[in-house]
Order: C-alpha cells, then sequence, then structure tokens
C-alpha cells in the first residue's frame, strides 16, 4: 500500500509539470495532468465512435501515456532534437514498485509501438487535444496556431481523427457556451422572460 501511495503521490506530480511547447508558440500553458484529462475524454469518444476498438484499453492508454514525464517531465520538439531522455528506465523504475507494474510496462510499450487499434486511437487522442488547445489560442489571436496545425494533423493515424480535426478547426472555441441569445447575455433572463430594468435597480 505504501508503494501505491508513492505512485499516486508521483502521478500528481502532473499537475505541476508543465506542456513546455507553449513556450513556442508564445501564449498558452497547460500541465501534463490537464493535458492527459482532455486526452481520456477524446480518447473515449473516438473509441465509441469508431465501434470496433476496446473502450477501456483506448482509456487506460490514455490515462497512463504521459506518466512517465513526473519523472522526466515534458520534452517538446525542440528540447527533443538535443536531449534523449531514458524513457523506459523511468517506466521500468516504477514499474518495479507497482503491484501492476507488468501491465503498466505493457501499457506504456503498447502505445510507444502503436501497433494496436486502441493505440492509433490513443495517439490521435493525444494530438486531437493539442489540436484543440492551438485552436484555442488562435482564437485567441495567436497567428502562430496556423502554422502548427498542418504537423499535428500530420501525425492523425486514422481518418475519424482527421475528420474530427478539421471539424474543430473550423469551430468557434466559444460557442458552446457563447451563444448568441443577447437577451440571455444582457439580462440573464430569455425571450419573452427578459425584462430591461434601470442600471440602478440591477
Amino acid at each position: 500500500m505504501k508503494n501505491l501511495a508513492h505512485f499516486f503521490f508521483e502521478v500528481g506530480m502532473l499537475k505541476r509539470t508543465p506542456r513546455t511547447g507553449f513556450q513556442f508558440l508564445g501564449s498558452g500553458a497547460e500541465s501534463v495532468a490537464e493535458h492527459s484529462f482532455r486526452t481520456a475524454v477524446i480518447g473515449f469518444s473516438l473509441a465509441r465512435l469508431d465501434g470496433q476498438a476496446d473502450v477501456g484499453r483506448v482509456l487506460q492508454l490514455c490515462l497512463f501515456h504521459d506518466v512517465p514525464e513526473a519523472r522526466l517531465g515534458d520534452l517538446n520538439y525542440v528540447n527533443k532534437k538535443y536531449v534523449q531522455a531514458n524513457e523506459q528506465a523511468a517506466v521500468d523504475d516504477l514499474a518495479a514498485n507497482l503491484p501492476f507494474g507488468e501491465e503498466y510496462r505493457r501499457t506504456l510499450a503498447e502505445f510507444s509501438n502503436c501497433q494496436t487499434r486502441e493505440a492509433l486511437l490513443a495517439h490521435d487522442a493525444d494530438q486531437l487535444e493539442m489540436i484543440l488547445a492551438l485552436k484555442e489560442y488562435k482564437d485567441l489571436g495567436n497567428r502562430y496556431a496556423d502554422e502548427w496545425y498542418p504537423f499535428a494533423v500530420r501525425r492523425l493515424k486514422t481518418d475519424l481523427a482527421r475528420k474530427l480535426a478539421g471539424d474543430i478547426w473550423c469551430t468557434d472555441s466559444t460557442r458552446w457556451w457563447f451563444d448568441g441569445d443577447s437577451d440571455w447575455w444582457v439580462n440573464g433572463r430569455h425571450g419573452a422572460n427578459a425584462v430591461d430594468c434601470p442600471d440602478d435597480k440591477c
């Protein structure tokens, strides 16, 4: 149980581990934990849409794919030109202390090898999460997001993810909440229930 406690603290480090690519994008910030959460939600969605993949397996791959970064940090594409991290050592050292260590090792190997249907979808979920972040910062005026987007799309493995990427890129990232109901945004009421009142009484 103490080893599990250590593991949970280690996973907590991901909340404090920044995704470093945003340094080069010029705006934005995200922890590895934040990235992994939305990746898992995307992976679940892709697996359900796919209809043939093991949904639980895709979720597991998404949740665990960046756990080694608690020990290694997040190396972006510039870093990786010059720094070679020993990810396998980080995986093996953690696995040696987990009651499900072999399963953890197999999970990371499956994600890295990218051979199974589930791994392909998990990889695509990882990239789609980045594409969503790029679109959010594009909508806030970051012109470099347009330059990064084609490279992220080229990393996608499935037609399903490529279709979704296109839809993401042409969707305003605020439309899910800012729905154009002007009465609501002025009065906090819909349609016929909207009543204007003097500023000093609101």
